[in-house]
């Protein structure tokens, strides 16, 4: 199959980050003041989640835990626990947003594919029967039609009242 290339300038920010630079994930945990800013739409003692300034699809975010670790082995159960409670209740938000069916998964370290493999964190990519039209297809691109502040003012209403555990 051939590929087509997307021109998306705005990813180049990504391409360019230095490997050997500060975490952007624990910049962003230690920065609730920025919560706006960085898309952070739920804040507890132990995780973060935040909306991936990269989507594959309309309402793609991540779980992140505080801790600078890189796999979850180096997490304390109970953090992994929670986690994994804030993930089983992710699934029903992005249920409610509208996803036809959900991809969730953890890239542990780099050989693994993970984006920042120095910082745990989990994906979750909601999919929609309409994702897969012609492009994807024939062009093996993605069409992202919905304005990701919008998206994001949902996903933090949205998580108001699911990411609740008690």
């Amino acid at each position: 199959m051939a590929y087509t290339n997307i021109y998306a300038p705005w990813r180049s920010e990504y391409f360019a980050v230095d490997s050997d630079c500060d975490c952007i994930f624990c910049d962003i945990s230690s920065r609730s003041d920025k919560d706006e800013d960085n898309h952070v739409f739920y804040r507890d003692s132990i995780c973060f989640g935040v909306m991936n300034k990269y989507p594959y699809t309309p309402g793609h975010f991540m779980l992140i835990p505080h801790r600078h670790v890189d796999t979850p082995t180096l997490l304390p159960v109970d953090e992994w626990l929670h986690l994994n409670k804030l993930s089983q209740l992710a699934i029903g938000m992005l249920e409610e947003y509208g996803a036809n069916g959900i991809n969730m998964g953890i890239n542990i370290k780099q050989a693994a594919g993970a984006g920042i493999p120095k910082h745990l964190h989990i994906h979750f990519v909601p999919r929609f029967d309409s994702d897969t039209n012609f492009i994807t297809t024939i062009g093996n691109a993605r069409i992202y039609g919905i304005d990701f502040d919008s998206i994001f003012d949902k996903i933090s209403s949205l998580a108001q009242r699911f990411l609740k555990i008690d």
